[in-house]
């Protein structure tokens, strides 16, 4: 692991039953895992009070928070706005609903302000013949907006369900395998100028 490794959290933007963000999130995570320049922390928002309308801004770390690298959350309630101030860069795993992101990743979003500013933001996205895509663009405005830089290289899954088999694997590991680490490679490289930025200078907003 390097002498500094930057904080990546890993936010699964759908909440409803039956969702299959956690599958693609997970697959994420063990790729994430497996580089010596990051931890990763897992947010799930179906954990996230905010998301669903409920106390503003708090969360409960599931079982795999941090579990790919050891990071370290306590069982007890953090807020979400404290994990995503803690991060040097955030990645958000999305599905595609109706041209779109899901309404409770919205919430989630809107609930943190200063706490983006001025860290990347990358995406990984799935759904049917678009990949997710067209949630990711819209994505793209609204984290602009919270003076972020959105990472180009995204990854994403077309038809989803048929791309991973029943352990949780890709079917075709290849080609998103390298998508990942592409992404990666970028997100890391703008986390560490811009966590140096940060420190040699607040960011003035």
């Amino acid at each position: 692991m390097s002498e500094s490794p930057y904080r990546l959290a890993v936010i699964v933007g759908s909440v409803r039953d039956g969702r299959f963000g956690p599958v693609v999130a997970n697959w994420f995570c063990r790729q994430a895992g497996q580089r010596a320049d990051l931890v990763v922390d897992l947010v799930d928002l179906a954990h996230v009070p905010a998301a669903l309308g409920g106390a503003p801004g708090t969360v409960t770390p599931t079982a795999a928070s941090g579990a790919a690298s050891g990071a370290a959350y306590s069982a007890a309630e953090v807020p979400f706005a404290e994990r995503i101030a803690a991060a040097d860069a955030v990645v958000v795993v999305t599905p595609e609903y109706n041209h779109s992101y899901p309404g409770p990743l919205k919430a989630a979003i809107d609930s943190v302000g200063a706490q983006w500013h001025a860290k990347p933001v990358g995406f990984v996205s799935y759904g049917g013949i678009s990949g997710g895509l067209r949630a990711v663009e819209p994505l793209r405005v609204v984290f602009a907006e919270l003076h972020t830089v959105t990472i180009r290289e995204t990854v994403s899954f077309t038809g989803a369900h048929a791309c991973f088999d029943a352990a949780g694997e890709p079917v075709d590991a290849g080609p998103v395998n390298r998508a990942a680490t592409a992404m990666l490679d970028q997100l890391g490289w703008w986390a560490e100028a811009l966590r140096t930025a940060r420190t040699a200078r607040p960011y003035g907003g």
